[in-house]
């Protein structure tokens, strides 16, 4: 037999080493947060795992452990039958659960019977979260960044598409958290990720980064929508070389309307949205920028949004939290077209 317990600090360090990940736990576990590349073959899926915990607490444990061997076993050969008749002999998976092993420990059992090198996590998920967390903070103190700076509008995730595009090392957070890091940031029909699982994609970006190369990332703020950056992630950007871009006012207004065109689709969910900025900035001017969405003048709402909001408060918020924006480099764009964006990341890059 070649079942084997592994840290999960092993795992961090050796992830690249195992064929398949397999994750046990039921499908809403998985949703919630999994290991990179996890295919999810539950031992027990949602419903079955409430009914054997019903079972648990109204009966008692012995006949809950037999009912949940019988549906697990059931469940087991479904995903061989399905999954692993036509691996090799080599074939090398690594499983887990949620912490205690049971589910995870079952599924291994079988595989390393037909004869497979099969690694298990020791302490499950949990234990994974954890030095993932830990990974995170190393990570970002080895990763050389440079931040994105520009007031709302001015095409900083465009540019970071653009670097990508050039072959520049880019950490996108809004697209990672699936919101554009504003009152106004959520994306209609693309929930959020949960925290947990935000996390694990950033761990897996940062990963994935050479050291000797610069990270080029947006200048964010500690929460993007619901979801927070790692505090000492957050804490290694703030500290590092800034660009600041610049675009002029019309095209600032013209590349929002472009990017928020759910809203123009929508204005009554916009004027919903703009309540929210209520308590900063007065009733009176929150009526104003609805009766203008009434009209459908959105384009001097937008500039309103900008000069009297967003800019002031991003301007008093960049010179607190980044320590090297006051010697950050202007760079003027041509304009909101993608290819001054490239024209852009070609000499950043």
């Amino acid at each position: 037999m070649s079942l084997q317990l592994v840290s999960a600090r092993d795992v961090i360090v050796n992830y690249a080493q195992f064929d398949s990940i397999i994750d046990a736990r039921s499908e809403s576990e998985h949703a919630l947060d999994h290991l990179p590349g996890a295919l999810n073959w539950p031992t027990l899926n949602d419903s079955e795992r409430q009914a054997i915990g019903t079972l648990y607490k109204q009966v008692n444990a012995f006949e809950a452990k037999k009912r949940g061997a019988a549906i697990a076993a059931r469940n087991i050969a479904a995903h061989i039958e399905a999954h692993v008749l036509d691996k090799p002999r080599d074939w090398a998976p690594l499983a887990y659960c949620w912490r205690g092993g049971k589910r995870s420990g079952a599924l291994s059992l079988i595989l390393d019977q037909i004869g497979f090198r099969v690694s298990l996590v020791e302490g499950g998920y949990k234990a994974f979260r954890a030095e993932m967390l830990i990974d995170i903070e190393r990570l970002a103190g080895q990763l050389q960044f440079k931040v994105i700076c520009g007031t709302t509008g001015s095409g900083k995730t465009r540019l970071l598409q653009a670097l990508l595009a050039e072959g520049a090392q880019v950490l996108d957070l809004e697209a990672l958290a699936q919101h554009r890091s504003s009152v106004l940031g959520a994306i209609p029909g693309q929930p959020q990720p949960s925290q947990k699982r935000f996390d694990t994609l950033v761990w897996d970006a940062l990963r994935g980064f050479d050291p000797s190369r610069p990270v080029f990332v947006e200048s964010e703020s500690k929460k993007v929508g619901n979801v927070a950056v790692h505090t000492v992630l957050l804490d290694a950007m703030r500290a590092s070389a800034c660009v600041f871009i610049d675009l002029a006012l019309d095209e600032r207004v013209a590349l929002l309307l472009e990017d928020y065109q759910y809203f123009l689709d929508n204005p009554d969910h916009f004027c919903q949205r703009l309540e929210a900025l209520t308590a900063q900035r007065g009733k009176a001017m929150v009526q104003e920028w609805t009766d203008a969405i009434g009209k459908g003048d959105f384009a001097s709402v937008v500039r309103s949004l900008l000069t009297d909001h967003y800019d002031p408060v991003y301007l008093q918020s960049i010179e607190r939290n980044f320590v090297q924006f006051k010697a950050a480099p202007h760079i003027t764009l041509q304009s909101r077209s993608m290819q001054a964006m490239h024209l852009t990341a070609r000499t950043l890059v």
